[in-house]
């Protein structure tokens, strides 16, 4: 897909931002309705991790005449954004492309991709070890004093919150690693301040998850703290590969003042 020149009149960046949208929203509507024939199985496959969670013979309920269709639409439309997810993430970040140097835009494609592999991962993180957990914790606090009447939407608007914020929140590594790379946050800092970051992780766990349940915060709280780990690791191997094992102590000021030097070295 083409890219915009780097200097252009505000209306031209207008009509250029117009543009991506218009492709992002024609590219999620054709694969909404492309899929929503599709909605019933795409359904079951959202419930199945939480059926054994599920008082024993429910079935999901409607209680409104639009019930089954306003479902419908939403899961279409879902599952279409996950779809188009590359599609999204690459018109967004080409949009911005154009304000970047040459040496710069050799990370757009592997950012692009390590975006769009971390969505998916935080999602079937979500769906293969955390609705289960949540939302039997969740049912459980209502089973000695309740019948449970499974709402189709409720269930089912759980469920896909979970998904996004999972899928949201497994980006950390991403923006972990370009702080430290860039050293818009020196390494050291990250290193040395990790007991606050961990504290500020728990208070993420906590906003980005949609429900109250403590299990969902801690198994997410447990992710990110790994994701977390993992991208410094990888942010240390780059900068001792790139600038040698000193740069690890180096704060923003001595890396500017490395790259002068390594600038005026070429001339």
């Amino acid at each position: 897909m083409p890219i915009g020149p780097a200097r252009m009149p505000l209306m031209d960046h207008l009509g250029e931002l117009r543009r991506r949208l218009t492709i992002i929203v024609v590219s999620l509507v054709i694969t909404a309705v492309v899929l929503y024939n599709a909605t019933p199985v795409l359904i079951d496959f959202i419930m199945n991790p939480i059926r054994e969670a599920l008082p024993h013979g429910s079935k999901l309920t409607i209680l409104t005449v639009l019930g089954g269709f306003t479902i419908r639409f939403k899961v279409a439309v879902f599952f279409g954004a996950i779809v188009c997810s590359p599609i999204i993430i690459w018109e967004v970040m080409a949009f911005f492309l154009p304000a970047l140097k040459k040496n710069e835009r050799k990370w757009v494609i592997p950012t692009v991709a390590a975006m769009v592999v971390l969505f998916y991962l935080g999602m079937a993180f979500c769906y293969l070890i955390i609705q289960n957990a949540a939302v039997g914790w969740m049912i459980d606090q209502s089973r000695d004093f309740a019948n449970i009447v499974a709402n189709a939407e409720d269930y089912i608007n759980i469920m896909m919150l979970l998904e996004i914020g999972f899928g949201i929140a497994f980006q950390l590594p991403l923006a972990i690693f370009y702080l430290s790379v860039l050293h818009l946050v020196p390494y050291k800092t990250f290193r040395a301040q990790w007991r606050y970051i961990y504290v500020g992780l728990m208070v993420l766990s906590a906003v980005v998850t949609p429900d109250a349940s403590p299990v969902t915060m801690v198994l997410m709280f447990a992710a990110l703290i790994g994701l977390y780990e993992v991208a410094l690791a990888i942010a240390r191997y780059v900068l001792v590969a790139r600038d040698g094992k000193e740069s690890l102590k180096w704060t923003r000021e001595e890396y500017q003042e490395h790259k002068y030097e390594e600038e005026m070295s070429k001339l």
